[in-house]
């Protein structure tokens, strides 16, 4: 349960069903893997093919040419190589039945715009595997956190309804080093950044059987924003030190403490401490941490957050200003983040009954901020409901919320399904403000899951 293995686990989870942002709804529930005969030590290839059709409105509330309906039509097409390799690709396509003004197109502009736009024909592409000393992933970034999470933590880049980008990370073993570099947008100058690990046991003892169990890490990131929509740029960076104190066949327990700043910024500065459990059974996957952190000069940990890619225009609050130049009050927060993963049966895959993450941060200023999502799977697997929310800021004015929900319900034997989905989302405008609208839809789908 160490860390490469971790990461490299949520790269084979991505690939095969990435849980989409907020413009295109909410997070898809989890669906029960094709069937596949027993294992063998020939290397197998599975596929999965699906096909959506739904009518889909976006209903902005600020808007003078009224509402925008659409019909959707989304296909998709899994390849699963086994633990080196998998690709998941395509996107869904709008077609407008009413709306959109004077010279409004047949398909939805705003979707294909950009050279950015382009890269959400690919969902997940793995290269490398958990024993590989590399792996590179492209794709969706949903819920992303770089390594020690003390920068980048549940970010997705997909939360502005009108850039679809896709990003990348690679990760990589040399020696004592363990490395993971990332990119937001492929295609355009955006998010980078990297986090650089080092096994202190390993450098001053040689190989040990626990490998990473003290390491000392620095991760820094910059947002050139230039791509998405033009934004101020930021650079932030951060050391962190990790001790697991505890090991179990089931579980383990270990100690966090670091500190970052921006760079170039006097007096920006923040420091973290806290503790984290991870647990994994046969029916159960669990990732516990608890952090103390105190901010101060503008700094703060999880800056690039859930929240960031609407966040970079206008920040919640009452300034109205992007967030590299909102102020941030000194004080302390607690911040604590809870994953889960739970299978009544032990199913042996990656889909679970029930996939539940939340993360939440409580300031001592009396501002509260929370992220989650939760997705269940019922009635042998025929009903399935995600519930996806964000609030930011709350408690003090300009506070910033976000809501989205699935319901999809499989029969005639699981390959067909009736769906439906709704919820909020915030467009940036020329201007850099957020305009606020909402999104719903019903429709069929079909596809050999089963």
């Amino acid at each position: 349960m160490h860390r490469k293995r971790r990461c490299l686990s949520a790269l084979l989870l991505l690939v095969l069903l990435p849980w989409p942002g907020w413009a295109s709804g909410p997070p898809l529930p989890e669906e029960e893997a094709p069937s596949t005969p027993p294992a063998s030590p020939a290397r197998r290839w599975y596929y999965l093919t699906r096909l959506e059709a739904t009518t889909f409105a976006l209903l902005p509330r600020a808007c003078a040419g009224g509402d925008d309906g659409f019909i959707q039509v989304e296909p998709t097409l899994i390849i699963d190589g086994g633990p080196e390799f998998g690709i998941n690709v395509g996107a869904p396509v709008r077609f407008r039945l009413w709306g959109g003004g004077e010279g409004a197109g047949l398909v939805r502009r705003e979707d294909w715009d950009s050279l950015s736009d382009w890269g959400q024909l690919v969902r997940g592409l793995k290269f490398g595997s958990d024993n590989a000393p590399l792996g590179v992933w492209f794709g969706g970034l949903d819920s992303y956190s770089l390594l020690s999470g003390h920068l980048v933590r549940r970010y997705s880049n997909r939360a502005n309804p009108d850039y679809h980008p896709a990003g990348g990370f690679l990760t990589g073993t040399l020696g004592p080093l363990y490395t993971e570099a990332f990119v937001s947008d492929v295609l355009g100058a955006r998010l980078m950044g990297a986090e650089f690990s080092l096994d202190m046991e390993h450098v001053f003892f040689g190989k040990a059987k626990e490998h990473s169990r003290y390491t000392l890490a620095l991760s820094a990131v910059h947002d050139w924003g230039r791509a998405g929509g033009r934004a101020p740029s930021v650079t932030l960076a951060h050391a962190d030190a990790t001790a697991v104190v505890v090991v179990r066949p089931d579980y383990e327990v270990h100690l966090v403490a670091g500190w970052g700043g921006r760079p170039g910024e006097g007096g920006a500065w923040g420091a973290v401490a806290g503790a984290g459990l991870d647990a994994g059974t046969e029916t159960l996957n669990l990732r516990l941490r608890l952090e103390a952190r105190r901010q101060q000069g503008g700094f703060r940990q999880g800056f690039f957050g859930a929240d960031y890619e609407l966040a970079r225009f206008q920040a919640a609050g009452p300034d109205g200003v992007p967030l590299a130049d909102a102020g941030f009050p000194d004080g302390y927060s607690a911040f604590g983040e809870a994953e889960v993963g739970w299978d009544a049966v032990s199913y042996g895959g990656l889909y679970k009954h029930l996939k539940l993450s939340l993360g939440a941060e409580a300031f001592s200023w009396g501002r509260f901020d929370v992220d989650g999502r939760v997705a269940v799977q019922l009635f042998e697997r025929s009903l399935e409901v995600a519930l996806k929310g964000l609030g930011v800021g709350m408690g003090q004015p300009g506070a910033r919320y976000l809501g989205a929900a699935e319901v999809r319900w499989r029969f005639l034997g699981g390959k067909l399904y009736a769906m439906g989905t709704g919820g909020t989302l915030l467009f940036p405008t020329a201007e850099g403000t957020l305009r606020p609208g909402a999104f719903a839809s019903v429709g069929l789908g079909v596809d050999n899951a089963r």
